[in-house]
């Protein structure tokens, strides 16, 4: 039996559902008897259905898009049910009174469409080949954007302008004044002519945006004024920002000047607050203009169909970090040989390329460490505390369907109920970001187990054992303070109908010391949210607050799967458990899975979480501590020098292999024209083409290589 939780967040959905059809079904019954209660009752359940559709349930109102039943058809139908019954209860003249409703009506509609063909000129219009955050775009000259309702949400703007019109037919039904109909349909009619000039008032010569050529000139002067030596490229799904968030600080703290370079407008806002300059370049001719830039090294936190694409630019030298490292084979991807470098955490995962034998040179492998760990601190709590937290932190389903990805459908379940039943367990679930995007099986446990929690957190709320040790008012008031003055720096922008040009605007370059005080204050939120929370209550962990790295500093344990999250965990030197959920036997797995040395192996019924809380507890020796201390050298290199430190001399060499390169094809420029059309007969202008556009690549002695072959025979 499914958990009573889903089903009941689920009811509002399928009411809603099951309201619509039923009330369009009793106008038109009450339009054909005619019946007037009847009729003006269902179009105002109508109304009430759609605003509830528009607000509460966007996801089903997209299913009834999708079904060709959108807010312009659903509407256009009330009202002409609406006019069917007037004409069927009219006692005045039809041809007189009645038919000029039905033409004002469709007149409005007819605003409606010129309307909403003019926001989509204003949004062409608005839409420039890049998008940037954290730079000053004052040159640029960019307006605010004309109301959301106006700009992008047309079936908030029908609904709203409708609504004079659908009242002033139904009182017409009950009232049999024709003039209240009128006065609603000429109401309406005003609204969107209304809307329409707003909007065209934007196309105006004098309030338009930039043109093309303009934006990309002022980029390529902020690029040439900015000078920026070393990068992070990302593109990627909605559901996979965290891959580059959690490079951000490592970026920021680099020698050089930093620049994040995105592929989809939409990941712009996506990106968490950072003072790192961001450029969002979508068209591939648009990117190839970084080749005249002065950027020398681009990190990629991941892979994927637009990377190479940036790979083309033979003057940036190309280092994959991946955003994250485990033993599954995603770490070991053959696309990494498309890099001049991959960078690891340490001889783990070198050894990792070795065995895969996919490609990647040894040469190529530098061992960087994993900067971004520097929050997480070794050892954790108090292990005789009153409550022992555990964090559960599964990962994803991946691409393949092997039960070995997650353990959230075969074991999740178990392991969490096991946790629930321990009184003195406070738990912490945080799933991977992307659970459920691929296998509904992963989505529909995921839902059981946060139920679970929910049910579990009730009881223990019941409970007259932990009335006394509830959070203050004073501990909320504190994060609510925090979250304001988080969000207050975060930039967010102030006017929720501001589009991505208004956004560049308001999230201009950060004001000096920007980034000390977001630290901060990200540290005194994170401090303030677990104050606020009793200390046996346990929760669900999802968005970017608080941090994964904040909940390891809070857990006594962590169980997870074959991930990157155990290896950053080791990080701590605290006791973890991996869950098993191969077809495997324990040696078998421990053997093909190193990371997972010196956890304790846990099975798909979890009957070991018992004997593994003891350990925890000290009840019973910890006999996995040293083969813990050895694994995390092992896997993320050593303590010192520190890893930002390797990390940023790894780049620094980077940049120099590109300063090198540079030099290389300056001097093989320089050199052709001294040739005078020597054997190879290559015009000079063709180097420097060639290095330009990137068609050509120079080889030894200044020719380039698969072009003018023929004049060199000759």
């Amino acid at each position: 039996m499914p958990p009573v939780g889903p089903v009941l967040r689920r009811v509002p959905q399928l009411t809603a559902l099951a309201l619509l059809p039923t009330a369009y079904a009793a106008e038109l019954v009450g339009a054909l008897l005619p019946d007037v209660r009847l009729l003006v009752g269902a179009t105002a359940a109508v109304v009430v259905a759609e605003l509830h559709l528009l607000r509460r349930r966007r996801t089903l109102a997209s299913v009834l898009s999708r079904m060709r039943a959108d807010t312009t058809v659903r509407q256009l139908l009330r009202d002409l049910l609406l006019i069917t019954g007037l004409l069927a209860l009219g006692t005045h003249d039809t041809t007189a009174v009645r038919l000029p409703l039905l033409c004002g009506l469709l007149g409005f509609y007819s605003l409606h469409f010129v309307c909403q063909a003019m926001s989509i000129l204003v949004r062409r219009d608005r839409t420039l080949p890049v998008v940037t955050r954290n730079i000053d775009t004052s040159a640029l000259r960019l307006r605010p954007a004309p109301p959301a309702v106006l700009l992008r949400r047309a079936d908030h703007r029908l609904s709203l302008f409708g609504l004079p019109a659908t009242t002033g037919l139904a009182l017409t039904a009950v009232t049999d004044h024709p003039a209240l109909g009128a006065a609603g349909i000429a109401l309406s009619a005003g609204l969107a002519l209304t809307g329409a000039l707003v909007l065209a008032g934007h196309l105006l010569p004098g309030r338009r945006a930039p043109r093309e050529e303009e934006v990309l000139q002022w980029l390529d002067d902020w690029v040439e004024r900015y000078r920026p030596t070393v990068g992070m490229y990302f593109s990627g799904g909605t559901s996979s920002a965290y891959q580059a968030n959690m490079w951000l600080s490592t970026l920021a703290r680099l020698d050089g000047r930093p620049l994040l370079v995105l592929r989809e407008r939409f990941m712009v806002q996506k990106i968490e607050a950072t003072d790192v300059p961001i450029v969002c370049i979508p068209k591939v001719a648009h990117l190839m203009r970084l080749e005249r830039s002065s950027l020398k090294v681009l990190i990629h936190p991941a892979n994927s169909g637009k990377t190479s694409q940036v790979l083309r630019i033979p003057s940036i030298k190309h280092a994959f970090t991946n955003h994250g490292e485990s033993d599954k084979l995603s770490s070991c991807n053959p696309y990494a040989k498309a890099y001049d470098e991959v960078w690891v955490a340490g001889p783990a995962a070198r050894e990792r390329y070795a065995v895969a034998d996919i490609g990647v040179e040894d040469k190529d492998v530098v061992e960087v460490g994993r900067p971004q760990l520097a929050p997480i601190r070794a050892g954790g709590p108090d292990p005789g505390a009153e409550f022992t937290t555990v964090l559960y932190a599964p990962t994803w389903e991946g691409w393949t369907d092997d039960p070995g990805n997650t353990s959230v459908v075969l074991a999740g379940e178990n392991i969490v109920r096991e946790l629930l039943n321990d009184p003195r367990v406070r738990l912490l679930y945080k799933p991977h970001p992307m659970t459920g995007t691929v296998d509904p099986r992963a989505r529909a446990a995921n839902l059981r187990i946060m139920a679970m929690i929910e049910a579990a957190d009730a009881a223990r709320a019941a409970d007259p054992r932990h009335h006394g040790a509830v959070a203050s008012a004073a501990a909320a008031e504190r994060l609510a303070l925090c979250t304001t003055e988080l969000d207050r720096l975060a930039r967010s922008s102030p006017r929720g109908s501001a589009d991505e040009v208004e956004r560049m605007s308001l999230q201009g370059r950060p004001e000096p010391g920007w980034r000390e005080r977001m630290e901060a204050a990200a540290q005194e939120w994170e401090a303030a949210h677990w104050d606020s929370v009793p200390l046996w209550c346990h929760q669900v962990v999802k968005g970017p607050r608080p941090s994964l790295y904040s909940c390891f500093n809070q857990a006594h344990l962590l169980i997870s799967d074959v991930s990157s999250v155990v290896s950053d965990y080791l990080s701590s030197e605290k006791p973890y458990a991996v869950t098993n959920t191969t077809s495997m036997g324990e040696e078998e797995f421990r053997a093909a899975f190193p990371t997972v040395r010196a956890a304790t192996i846990l099975t798909p019924d979890a009957s070991g979480v018992r004997e593994l809380l003891a350990r925890v507890r000290s009840e019973a020796p910890d006999t996995l501590a040293e083969a813990r201390r050895e694994l995390k050298h092992h896997l993320l290199g050593p303590s010192e020098p520190s890893s930002l430190v390797r990390f940023n001399q790894a780049a620094l060499a980077l940049a120099a292999r590109a300063d090198e390169r540079r030099a290389r094809q300056e001097a093989a420029a320089s050199a052709v024209p001294q040739q005078r059309g020597g054997p190879l007969g290559v015009r000079p202008s063709t180097v420097r083409e060639a290095h330009s556009s990137d068609t050509l690549e120079v080889g030894p002695g200044g020719a380039p290589e698969g072009a003018g072959q023929g004049r060199a025979q000759g």
